[in-house]
């Protein structure tokens, strides 16, 4: 029965409610439902989440549009200050190329404060991205990323450290979007 129920809001969330053009009305559905998500997080249209009751948002947290966050059996767990561009995917589960049944593999995904994804990046299962870490467009995260350091590419190698002492606030409060 919890599977079905999980399945509905699930279900409800990405089909109806991430349409519905305000941030508030979205991120009040997902909180009544998970308190793991903190109530600055600002979450724009036509993000999909799966199974969302494992994810873990904290403050003033930018999820921009398109996105997609796999928590389907691990968690995914977003520092403070930290913006995520559109058409970006967090992956934590996947499947093991050797294996003979194609067999799932994954891992939690932790992504530190003041961190920067920008458009277009994939985060592969069990990467840990670290405080104040920027990902350039259309990277693909395979390994974890240090503090400060800036990565681009496919796979995203470091490109050089970041110069900022990090003491920013995301404020960000969409009208209609």
């Amino acid at each position: 029965m919890n599977r079905l129920i999980g399945a509905f809001l699930n279900y409800l969330f990405n089909d109806w409610i991430t349409h519905i053009p305000c941030h508030i009305l979205r991120r009040g559905f997902l909180r009544v439902f998970n308190k793991n998500i903190h109530k600055s997080t600002v979450i724009l249209m036509h993000v999909k989440l799966l199974n969302f009751w494992k994810l873990r948002i904290e403050e003033r947290v930018v999820i921009n549009q398109y996105c997609l966050l796999d928590c389907r059996r691990f968690t995914i767990s977003i520092g403070p200050d930290t913006d995520i561009g559109p058409y970006t995917k967090i992956w934590t589960l996947g499947h093991d190329p050797d294996s003979v049944i194609h067999e799932v593999k994954g891992g939690n995904v932790s992504i530190g404060n003041h961190v920067w994804l920008a458009s277009s990046v994939t985060i592969l299962p069990g990467v840990s991205i670290e405080e104040g870490a920027v990902i350039a467009s259309a990277s693909v995260v395979t390994k974890n990323v240090s503090r400060l350091n800036i990565v681009a590419g496919n796979p995203a190698k470091i490109i050089r450290l970041r110069v900022n002492d990090l003491s920013y606030n995301l404020k960000y409060n969409p009208l209609l979007d």
